[in-house]
């Protein structure tokens, strides 16, 4: 009678379970990383906050949020939304056209700006948000005492109006990006729910024919929230206003839409998201699917003996091949299922991280479908199917008498097809090492990936080859280790691929973890160095709410102060590429409140081309990586989209080195007026003077205090890239753990036989602590090397310097390599010996 494949498939599982253990973990694992990536991808492309200030309004019209980069024609056509760094702006006279939209009760243009009291008006934190009094039609906040307001008059919350002492008719001292002003008091009004929520803190509102100017956004509206006619259904409101308001640019919102308008981080959160789950999520499950199909194959090679067996009394070539895919339907889906639930907990997690971190708004909730975790599932029992298939092609092709001698003998190098692709992915990660070498900026970046993805490729295939080159380099050196050594070394020279099978995990750990984590330590490294040798200040004054808007005044009107600069900090977008390969790129811009005299007092931007003298309305000046990403130089017009997506085409005046530690666009301050929510410098830098002359503005430190603290908030924006190369390195190191002792087990048989031969109990863990140490000292030498041909090229494009490890951390990823290489090989080898004991 002809054995069944299911029947085999359930023995074999039965029986041998040591032989799928390690298969089980790895597919459980790589289920867990899919299913968290592809649920925040999920999440990031689902992602909405419910309204809360426009929660009364049934339907509110502002401008597009987006930027759009356009790619392809015909079919081919791909449009690109790209979030705007702040808040684009209507016209506010678009509230009348609303008005007289069928179905329109009332349309309000809605205004909310920062306020800074002064010593007269002490409030927590020194700010206030202001709003335009019409506001209060959909927000709820009514009035305590006295009226509304009218042109130089305010109403302040009752809690403001108390902590100040300040009452109806009393005059109150405020700064807004219009100047400082005083204003009667018009009223005193309890803020309602849409008001005080989202820890608005302090309120005040002005009249609303002053508000945009006050804003400094003259005639412009954050937006016009319209409210309905009783029995008016908010789709035909929608309706009926974009009709009314064709042509005028505005969109049209309703529902959870409203609620992106009030939180503008709504959009960076959606990018980060899909980030992770998107091209992070797509690399780690590459990276899964190819460690776990190299478990899969090393689980059915291991068994080539009893394939052989089952060939020799008469198994088919099918039966061969479908007992292999029975073991993988047996094994697969119950892994996948068991690491996919896990997978929910790190995705909540990993979003609880990034909204403690302020990336992700809190009001985002995680999104749970059956998508992700079916696709997690699939996924592996795909790769399953398809590893087992591959593997189980040769012991199910021999001939029955050829069988078992074949699967005595290891085969010494991989199949000519194996070869040739490996080759050709060693060729394409050298070609791509090229092509980030000649690149700069973003183009050497983005080549990276590329490179490292091929040589892990070319190792992967390869590694049979390669574990026999990193054998022959070791030998000599184990020769001088005593038999144990030599013994280790021709074991390794004879099982090439089982020392590949362990080595090729323990290099995607090294080299991912390597990757992610230098990369950011490289541009951290020459970012500070930059920042450090380009602020000159002898103090620098900040305020995380905005200065005084006579800070750069004051300041230079203190005792001994010989330059007093101020600087807004903000971001931009800037076009680069051209054809197929056209982005949008953010870039941090400084806004100069100051001469260029003075600038140069401060601040040491480095500059190569041109000169600072000339920066002015219409004229600017970029970093050097800036300028050879956007292909721009002296005399050239750089296209930009200001914060608040306002296009213009400045002509580009000087070129800077330091454009990475300090902002990569130096402008003067009028250029940027309008075109931020907040009027205030954030940055005061001071050449002279004394600290205590300058308490008053702000914080004072000096330039290295200040570098100081750049940086830490720049550490804190690395936490995403160490988390990812923690989630495969982690990935990646467990699978190599998870090989070790599946290779070791696997080996009772020769173990107990050098026991038998006469070998004690020490020499045989001595021999395997040698092979521990070749197969970790393997794995971080091509770690390393395809982190270097990597790092080395991408960094040369980006800063142009070399990149920077530090040893430390360098260091404990080739300590962690060889001490889980050590206890992998040990610790389950001490267990199999006690039999022999």
């Amino acid at each position: 009678m002809k054995p069944k494949p299911n029947g085999l498939a359930r023995a074999a599982v039965r029986f041998k379970p040591a032989s799928f253990a390690g298969t089980f973990v790895v597919l459980m694992i790589s289920a867990l990383i899919v299913s968290a990536c592809g649920i925040l991808l999920e999440t990031g492309l689902r992602a909405s906050v419910p309204a809360e200030r426009y929660a009364k309004a049934p339907v509110v019209a502002a401008a597009d949020q987006y930027e759009y980069v356009v790619t392809g024609s015909g079919e081919d056509r791909e449009k690109e939304a790209v979030p705007l760094p702040d808040t684009a702006r209507v016209d506010a006279t678009l509230a009348d056209k609303a008005a007289r939209a069928d179905g329109v009760r009332a349309a309000v243009p809605d205004f909310t700006f920062p306020v800074r009291a002064t010593g007269e008006l002490p409030v927590a934190g020194g700010v206030l948000t202001g709003h335009g009094w019409g506001s209060h039609a959909f927000t709820g906040s009514a009035l305590t005492a006295g009226g509304a307001p009218a042109a130089g008059e305010v109403v302040l919350a009752t809690g403001t109006a108390r902590a100040a002492k300040a009452g109806v008719g009393d005059t109150v001292v405020l700064q807004t990006a219009a100047g400082q002003r005083d204003f009667r008091v018009a009223g005193i009004a309890e803020a309602g729910p849409a008001d005080a929520g989202k820890g608005a803190g302090p309120l005040a509102w002005f009249a609303d024919s002053q508000a945009s100017a006050l804003a400094g956004h003259p005639g412009r509206a954050d937006a016009i929230a319209v409210l309905a006619e009783p029995g008016t259904d908010a789709d035909a409101l929608a309706g009926s206003v974009e009709q009314a308001l064709a042509g005028s640019g505005a969109q049209v919102h309703t529902g959870d839409d409203r609620g992106a308008l009030e939180d503008p981080g709504l959009a960076y959160a959606k990018d980060i998201l899909f980030g992770v789950g998107g091209p992070f999520g797509g690399i780690a499950a590459i990276v899964a699917i190819f460690t776990a199909a190299g478990t899969v194959a090393l689980s059915v090679g291991q068994r080539a003996r009893e394939f052989a067996l089952l060939r020799a009394i008469g198994a088919t070539p099918r039966q061969i091949r479908r007992a292999v895919a029975f073991e993988a339907l047996l094994v697969a889906p119950l892994a996948g299922a068991l690491g996919a639930l896990p997978g929910i907990g790190l995705a909540s997690w990993w979003l609880g991280q990034l909204k403690d971190r302020g990336a992700v708004p809190e009001a985002v909730p995680l999104h749970v479908s059956g998508i992700p975790l079916l696709v997690a599932v699939g996924a592996g029992l795909l790769t399953a199917l398809g590893a087992g298939w591959v593997a189980g092609r040769r012991p199910a092709k021999t001939k029955p008498g050829q069988a078992l001698a074949e699967a005595s003998v290891e085969r010494l190098r991989p199949g000519i097809a194996r070869t040739v692709l490996g080759l050709v992915a060693l060729a394409g990660g050298a070609t791509l090492t090229g092509v980030a070498a000649g690149s700069s900026g973003d183009g050497a970046a983005g080549a990276a990936l590329g490179v490292v993805m091929s040589f892990m490729l070319g190792v992967g295939l390869l590694g049979p080859l390669i574990a026999r080159l990193c054998t022959a380099l070791f030998s000599l050196p184990l020769r001088a280790g005593g038999p144990a050594a030599w013994l280790a070394a021709a074991n390794s020279r004879t099982h090439s691929r089982r020392l590949a099978s362990a080595i090729t995990p323990i290099v995607l750990a090294v080299a991912f973890a390597s990757t992610l984590v230098f990369m950011n330590t490289s541009e951290r490294h020459v970012a500070d160095e930059q920042l450090r040798a380009g602020i000159t200040a002898d103090h620098v004054v900040t305020d995380p709410a905005g200065l005084p808007v006579d800070a750069v005044r004051r300041a230079a009107h203190a005792p001994g102060v010989e330059a007093a600069v101020g600087l807004l900090n903000t971001q931009l977008l800037v076009p680069t590429g051209s054809g197929e390969f056209k982005a949008l790129r953010g870039a941090a811009v400084q806004g100069v409140a100051g001469s260029a005299v003075d600038l140069a007092k401060v601040q040491d931007l480095g500059v190569t081309q041109g000169s600072l003298e000339r920066i002015g309305t219409g004229r600017i000046a970029i970093g050097k990586n800036l300028a050879d990403t956007a292909d721009a130089g002296i005399g050239d017009r750089l296209p930009l989209y200001l914060p608040d997506g306002t296009r213009t085409r400045p002509e580009v005046v000087a070129v800077y080195d330091r454009g990475l530690g300090l902002p990569a666009v130096t402008m003067d301050r009028a250029s940027l007026a309008g075109h931020t929510t907040s009027g205030f410098d954030d940055t005061l830098l001071v050449r002279g003077g004394t600290q205590a002359a300058l308490a008053a503005l702000g914080g004072v430190t000096d330039a290295s205090g200040y570098a100081a603290e750049q940086s830490l908030d720049a550490r804190t924006g690395a936490w995403m890239n160490n988390t990812m190369a923690a989630v495969l390195g982690g990935f990646a190191a467990i699978a190599a753990a998870n090989t070790l002792v599946m290779t070791v087990l696997d080996r009772r048989r020769e173990l107990g036989t050098l026991r038998l031969v006469g070998s004690t109990r020490r020499q045989v863990v001595r021999m395997l602590g040698w092979e521990s140490l070749l197969v970790s000292a393997s794995g971080v030498l091509l770690g390393t090397a395809i982190a270097a041909a990597t790092l080395f090229p991408m960094m040369s494009g980006m800063t142009g310097e070399a990149p920077y490890a530090p040893p430390l951390v360098y260091g404990s990823f080739v300590a962690a390599a060889g001490g889980l290489t050590l206890l992998a090989i040990t610790l389950p080898a001490r267990r199999a010996l006690r039999r022999w004991s």
